[in-house]
């Protein structure tokens, strides 16, 4: 079993999600009290939140890399950042690296493709919403992405940053992301991406009136069948 290098904290709450996500499926899959090789690095969200304030992803993609360094260093055999916005500077991180790291973007699509899903929804952050390099990565993999409109960003960002990161889960705030998905599956939408790794925290991707895709459980089996060696990973190029 190889070592999966996680780099969480951002937040705790959907980290959390990981380890016990990662710690499941390996003993699922071999049995009795197996469980996950792995190492985290935690880092301080605040921090990380103040730098996607001010749009300074560069100074971003400097600490993510540096924690991915040390991960590698202490053995980790792939690295995986542990949420979709972060994604943004993925590839600076990852050409870094002399391991795999790998891309929560590359597994959802294909998670979507092999469902025959080509409209799905996303909902996430406004960063991953907004600033293309989502849609534009899922497009190039075949999937094209729609997003809601302005108002209902508004609404999806404030209820990850302002409840789910602070561990609130609030039955108001889930029908308010039902009515979304409601609009936009009359829009057309043919499956929903839950984009924001807090977001399994309130919606479950197997109740929604569409085909829902975790992007946190996605990710979490992509680093177990790289671990216990049943799909291969390549390493993902700079841009």
């Amino acid at each position: 079993m190889q070592t999966i290098g996680l780099i969480g904290g951002m937040s705790f709450e959907s980290s959390v999600v990981y380890y016990r996500l990662a710690n499941e499926m390996v003993r699922e899959r071999l049995g009795g009290l197996a469980s996950a090789e792995l190492v985290m690095h935690s880092v301080n969200f605040e921090e990380i939140v103040a730098m996607q304030k001010a749009g300074d992803w560069n100074a971003a993609a400097a600490r993510l890399g540096d924690v991915a360094l040390r991960l590698q260093a202490a053995g980790a055999s792939c690295i995986l950042i542990c949420t979709n916005t972060m994604h943004l500077i993925a590839d600076q991180v990852a050409s870094r690296l002399s391991v795999p790291l790998i891309h929560i973007i590359d597994e959802t699509a294909k998670s979507l493709k092999a469902a025959g899903r080509k409209r799905p929804l996303l909902l996430a952050t406004r960063y991953t919403m907004e600033h293309g390099f989502y849609a534009d990565r899922m497009k190039s993999l075949g999937v094209d992405v729609r997003v809601p409109d302005a108002d209902d960003r508004t609404i999806i960002h404030d209820i990850i940053f302002n409840e789910l990161c602070a561990g609130k889960v609030l039955d108001s705030s889930q029908a308010k992301l039902m009515e979304i998905i409601e609009r936009e599956r009359a829009n057309g939408a043919d499956s929903i991406i839950l984009g924001c790794t807090e977001i399994c925290l309130i919606l479950d991707p197997n109740r929604l009136p569409l085909p829902g895709f975790d992007t946190t459980a996605i990710h979490a089996k992509a680093a177990v069948d790289f671990s216990i060696g049943e799909v291969p990973s390549e390493k993902t190029e700079a841009a």
